[in-house]
């Protein structure tokens, strides 16, 4: 047996091993069939009335999904797609229509009580705050729901607002924060006691790009260390192909997709834009050594970034010769390679796409 048959069958192995350590991982959210129809509001007396109506909205459509413990899994999709309607039927603040949403075993509506133990929920709009009240007597009042006693939540307390940067603004009343320091606390809140699932809705919305990479930190941390659970939601498509195991993408109430983001872009398309960046050799002499060479494609020929550099810009099928031998035929003509960039389909490729049909 060769070494290419013997990587072949490693890669192989490791694949089935992946997989069957990700089926043998217990289910933390299992969701199925679920709908959910918003009725129109005073139907009788609109009728009666003869006022006109919209018809009722369609916010979730046959959704199934499973989640497994300590994995980060994501959800995105457009404005109006059914992310947060998911998220607080979830978080048992909705019932479904129709279907099941079950969390650490436990079903959300006839167990909800037992769900809300097992869950921490942080909105992108908060308004469950006392505008009045410091941000420490928040989460002080909210601990005590939760049933810890005073040194318990004086502990956590310190914990979080160190992990969370929020000690600065830990006596100021929460009218005073600003709306990134309202998210931060509604993350803080969500985590008080500690809970094995996570539903996070947009964490870092109006947080400043350093505060932002810090949350992120911190949620890989709660997945890697503490084997937490978490559900993400969020327009920021970098941040989710950076945190998520997983991605659902969801457009008007239907899951389109769900897959690793890596196995999502890569099913997208079978294409990756490549550029090239070379001196030695004009734009205009460039230009026609490779239309000498192939013939008229698409390979577009232009000036660089700099005076003494030149472009030239394609798209290839994913793993071709494409490239090689345009490397070829420049060295051939004198050119010097300074560098070779690749650009596969984004998720946001992928989202618009799905979006599309």
């Amino acid at each position: 047996m060769d070494c290419a048959s013997i990587s072949i069958l490693v890669s192989v192995g490791a694949k089935l091993v992946t997989m069957a350590e990700s089926k043998s991982t217990p289910v933390a959210i299992a969701v199925e069939r679920l709908c959910q129809t918003y009725p129109v509001s005073f139907l009788r007396l609109k009728r009666f009335l003869r006022r006109k109506f919209k018809p009722p909205v369609e916010a979730l459509r046959n959704v199934s999904f499973e989640i497994r413990e300590g994995e980060i899994f994501g959800l995105i999709g457009p404005n109006g797609a059914g992310k947060t309607t998911l998220t607080k039927i979830i978080a048992t603040l909705i019932q479904p229509t129709s279907g099941s949403v079950s969390v650490e075993g436990h079903d959300t509506v006839t167990d909800d009580q037992s769900v809300r133990r097992n869950v921490g929920l942080a909105g992108a709009e908060e308004r469950s705050f006392y505008w009045r009240l410091t941000a420490e007597q928040n989460l002080r009042f909210f601990a005590s729901l939760h049933g810890l006693g005073n040194r318990s939540a004086g502990r956590r307390l310190e914990e979080l607002f160190e992990m969370l940067e929020l000690k600065e603004v830990a006596r100021r009343r929460f009218a005073e924060l600003s709306t990134g320091n309202k998210q931060r606390l509604a993350v803080a809140r969500a985590m008080l006691a500690e809970p094995p699932v996570l539903l996070l809705d947009e964490p870092t919305r109006s947080l400043d790009p350093i505060a932002a990479a810090r949350m992120r930190s911190i949620i890989k941390s709660l997945s890697q260390k503490n084997s937490s659970t978490i559900f993400l939601t969020s327009h920021n498509l970098l941040e989710v192909e950076e945190l998520c195991d997983r991605v659902a993408i969801i457009s008007k109430g239907e899951i389109r997709a769900l897959d690793t983001p890596q196995n999502l872009r890569a099913t997208h398309t079978a294409e990756e834009r490549v550029t090239v960046r070379f001196t030695g050799l004009g734009p205009i002499d460039a230009e026609q050594l490779i239309t000498r060479s192939f013939g008229p494609r698409s390979l577009v020929v232009e000036v660089g970034p700099r005076p003494d550099e030149s472009l030239i810009r394609f798209t290839r099928a994913l793993n071709d010769d494409l490239l090689d031998r345009i490397l070829v035929v420049l060295h051939d003509g004198g050119a010097v390679v300074r560098s070779v960039e690749t650009e596969r389909a984004t998720l946001l490729d992928v989202l618009e796409s799905y979006e599309g049909r």
